[in-house]
């Protein structure tokens, strides 16, 4: 019972699968039309028929212009359909009024892909969507759009120059995309001096249809770019970049800049959360998510693009530096320390070594002070001893030139250095001064040394390095299962919370009381202080006396905020007597600052040993990305101090640790001063539950816990509050997280025929160490029939490979697994596995299903397969197709059973099984 996927279109071997890509038709036509072709000089037409004519591009261009019979000597066309060849691409340079006829003729001509250069679109007001929304009417998903408003789209390595820019791009590794015309010229320009080349370069304009995300998968599968550079100035469709970086970044590096890092004027939240979590670095939590490396400057784009191209990753902060004054090493010091990089400590090893070859007067330390007089022996010498240094991830070579320096030679000597380890970690050099060193410093480049005029632009390359490498790690390291996790719910209690925000909102309210804030976090399994609720001043006595002395008295409101600002919270009240008093403040300070009608009594709470760390966990909400989360530094201060940390949810535990080490309290957390650390592992199983929460009860606008207070001995919610959205949102225009979390309604349980129970559900990264005994329990007839060829065990279960097979997005891809509880060990057992995998561009999916021998002939098999087909259905694929060894009999069985219509593959021992689940005009 087991389908084959031919090994190359195996997500973990060929990561962005093989496919039909609907954007070919932009990028490599047969035969391109120009509509609104001009001779009029300096014309946006001119310039684009005369830059397509002029680079060949194995294509031919038919002017349209029904006013000409002929266009800069070649024939012109009254209208597409006149031109006597398919058409595979239109570059439109109307006016924009005419666009959306236009493009209803281009459809109706069966063209393919559409550029539309013309403005005036959007930007100018309601008049211009409504011409977007006829022309997205008009393509009717028959085309793909690139634009309005934009330069167009070059691609040097076909010779396509569909643009109106002054001059062809030469042709490279990199692939740019624009969202500004205007800077993809200066771009252009600036790549001539620095000898640049790219193998796509792309203004997208206002992202009418072609996103991000089309592009990213687009050069992603494109074998000759290496690197994707990416100037933005907004995210468009949130889910669909981080979909389209998260599975490319894998593959080739994703650098971004960001226009419109700050913001005129920060929107009133209800929250500190919601006051702390500024877009721009809503953005940074979410490059940080997807892999993508964000920098700060244009050069830097192309700086980065090259040195991950050539140089290895770093595997962590620590820097080494060697130079032959002090001056520079101490100035590139401190912009190693200053932006969070780590001065590498020398090992004992290295130091014995370096003492051996090195004057005595030499640094004796990081950084490696070679001296004045050093020359290009002692500098290849000093190198290929602190290349090797075990404590060192990257090191960085500065040369000043003084009178004994020789910079064309040492950079020779360097070039020439052996060196062990030198494959291992990145290095780079710095060559200070001007002509003097160009030499030298173009030597180095040319041996794939780079070399920088100043070493602190070296170091923020560096830095920029192994940022990036942290942030690849980090999507597919393995998270741990939360300790009480059983299948999907890890503890929560769905319905209960449900309740609770269902009767706020049958209430007619949108903040909840701290008393069902805290219960609401108690569903989900986050520790709160046991609470009581006293509506009279009798009541709050008797609850304190129950509680034991000391206590604590917060005022219970539907309608105030945040209770200290009406000095509704009173601690350490250790008799009767006092809390009357707190009580009466409480009433009397509410009645003066607001009504009586906000006074709802208090709520009465143990007084604890408060020694510990304040902390506090939020969530707000992002217009982009949805619900954003926010960890850090707690306590009535927190908007003064700002130490906090924001990502996107949902979490496992190893999202939740990067999440921590991102805030200055993780170093106290972790124990400081003889101060024992806290519970890390129980804080990570907490952000999670947390994230869990957030996801799963999408009527929650905002939500805060301040104080949670974490010592040794415990973590604890002190305070929580929680705002709704209003009652008359629509269900479905409720904000959804930009990664979409767990989809829990495909789990179910299944029994086989032999009366063992299993749980069929989606996979999850935690999943990953049922994977590698899963692949240790299989037949090689298995296997052979599952991949086509004999695959060693030891290949299949590397953790790279695993982890991208275990770690999906589930917009992009479904797998199921079924999860069997072994009676005899009491362990979880992964028995068989059945996956979807969208074609790029596309709502097709292919099908794959491997079972473990032991669970075959059980209709295993088949309920897999009919539950991923109601998952198709579900998600909207239009069609699943799997393709399978024709010696399988059994897979086709199931395939005729369940609907799929079968037919042999010509040349190949190899059957294609297909089922449509839309109609093809639909």
């Amino acid at each position: 019972m087991i389908t084959k996927i031919p090994y190359k279109t195996d997500p973990a071997h060929d990561v962005l699968r093989s496919q039909s890509d609907l954007l070919q038709a932009i990028f490599s036509p047969n035969n391109v039309a120009v509509i609104g072709a001009t001779e009029k000089a300096n014309s946006v037409g001119r310039t684009l028929l005369w830059n397509l004519i002029s680079h060949p591009f194995g294509g031919t261009v038919f002017p349209v212009n029904p006013k000409r019979s002929s266009v800069l000597g070649i024939k012109a066309y009254p209208d597409v359909a006149s031109v006597p060849a398919q058409v595979d691409l239109a570059v439109i340079a109307t006016p924009a009024p005419t666009v959306p006829e236009v493009i209803r003729q281009c459809v109706a001509a069966g063209v393919r892909g559409a550029i539309i250069l013309s403005a005036g679109f959007k930007e100018v007001g309601e008049a211009g969507v409504e011409l977007e929304r006829q022309i997205l009417d008009a393509a009717r998903g028959k085309m793909r759009i690139v634009g309005p408003n934009c330069l167009g789209v070059m691609s040097p390595l076909s010779g396509l120059n569909a643009t109106f820019a002054g001059s062809m791009a030469r042709p490279g590794s990199v692939g740019f995309i624009s969202q500004s015309g205007a800077l993809c010229t200066s771009i252009l320009d600036w790549s001539f001096q620095a000898n640049v080349g790219f193998s796509s370069f792309v203004s997208l304009g206002s992202m009418l249809d072609v996103g991000w995300g089309d592009l990213i998968y687009y050069l992603g599968d494109d074998p000759r770019t290496e690197s994707i550079v990416i100037y933005m100035e907004s995210i468009g469709d949130a889910r669909s970049f981080l979909s389209a970086a998260r599975e490319v970044a894998l593959s080739k590096p994703i650098i971004v800049i960001k226009a419109g890092r700050t913001e005129a004027a920060a929107k009133a939240a209800a929250s500190h959360t919601g006051a702390l979590a500024g877009s721009d670095e809503v953005l940074d939590a979410a490059f940080r998510r997807s892999g993508v490396l964000r920098v700060y400057h244009l050069a830097h784009l192309f700086y980065m693009a090259e040195l991950l191209a050539k140089q290895p990753r770093p595997k962590g902060p620590r820097l080494t530096i060697l130079t032959n004054a002090g001056g520079p090493g101490v100035l590139t010091t401190d912009t190693l320390i200053s932006e969070g990089g780590k001065l590498a400590e020398l090992a004992p090893e290295t130091l014995e070594r370096l003492d051996e070859i090195l004057p005595p007067q030499w640094s004796h330390g990081n950084p490696i002070d070679i001296l004045g007089d050093a020359d290009p022996d002692r500098y290849a010498k000093a190198l290929q001893v602190a290349v090797q240094d075990p404590n060192s991830d990257g090191l960085i070579v500065v040369l000043t030139p003084q009178a004994m320096t020789s910079p064309t030679e040492t950079a020779e000597k360097l070039k020439a250095c052996p060196m062990e380890g030198r494959n291992k970690k990145p290095i780079f050099a710095s060559w200070m001064g001007g002509a003097d060193v160009e030499a030298g410093a173009r030597i180095l480049n040319q041996a794939n040394i780079p070399a920088f005029p100043y070493p602190d632009t070296a170091v923020r390359m560096f830095n920029y390095m192994w940022r990036y490498s942290r942030n690849l790690r980090s999507l597919y390291e393995t998270p741990m299962l939360l300790e009480d996790e059983e299948g999907e719910s890890s503890g929560r209690d769905r319905p209960s919370a449900y309740a609770i925000i269902q009767k706020v909102r049958e209430a007619g309210r949108t903040l909840l009381t701290e008393f069902e804030s805290k219960q609401l976090l108690a569903s989900y399994g986050i520790p709160i202080v046991e609470t009581r609720i006293a509506q009279t001043l009798e009541e709050a006595m008797a609850a304190a006396a129950d509680l034991g002395y000391p206590v604590v008295l917060k005022l219970l409101s539907e309608t105030i905020t945040h209770k200290t600002d009406v000095g509704g919270v009173q601690l350490n009240l250790n008799d009767a007597e006092a809390v009357a008093k707190a009580y009466q403040r409480i009433r009397d300070r509410v009645s003066e600052l607001h009504s009586p009608e906000d006074f709802q009594g208090v709520t009465v709470q143990p007084m604890l040993n408060l020694d510990g760390y304040e902390l506090i966990i939020g969530s707000s909400l992002d217009p982009q990305f949805g619900p954003v989360l926010l960890f850090g530094t707690g306590g009535q201060l927190v908007e003064v101090f700002r130490d906090r940390a924001l990502g996107l949810p949902p979490l496992n535990t190893t999202l939740a640790r990067r999440l921590m080490e991102n805030t200055k309290i993780y170093t106290a957390l972790k124990g400081i001063r003889g101060r024992d650390p806290i519970d890390l592992a129980a804080l990570e199983q907490l952000l999670v539950r947390f994230s869990y929460l957030v996801v799963e009860q999408p009527w929650i606008k905002e939500i805060e816990v301040n104080p949670l207070l974490a010592s040794p001995e415990r973590l604890i919610s002190l305070d929580a509050r929680v705002v709704l959205h209003p009652a008359d949102t629509d269900v479905a225009e409720l904000p959804k997280p930009a990664i979409r979390p767990y989809p829990s309604q495909y789990v179910g349980r299944w029994t086989v025929r032999d009366g063992r129970e299993v749980t069929i559900r989606p996979i999850r990264p935690e999943d990953e160490p049922m994977a590698v005994k899963f692949h240790e329990s299989l037949s090689d007839e298995s296997v052979y029939l599952r991949y086509a060829h004999a695959f060693k065990l030891s290949r299949r279960v590397t953790h790279e490979r695993l982890s991208r097979l275990c770690f999906i997005d589930y917009d992009q891809e479904m797998a199921l697994i079924a999860d069997y509880r072994n009676p005899e060990t009491g362990q979880h057992e992964l028995v068989g596995v059945a996956r979807l995998s969208l074609i790029h561009g596309t709502r097709d999916a292919e099908y794959s299903l491997l079972v473990s021998d032991r669970f075959q002939h059980q209709g295993l098999g088949t309920e897999m397969t009919r539950r991923s087909i109601e998952i198709a259905r579900a998600e909207g694929f239009d069609l699943v197709f799997a393709e399978i060894l024709s010696d399988n009999r059994a897979m086709q069985r199931i395939s005729e059973h369940l609907g799929f219509k079968i037919e042999r593959i010509l040349g190949e021992s190899m059957v294609r099984a297909e089922m449509r689940l839309t109609d093809e005009e639909s």
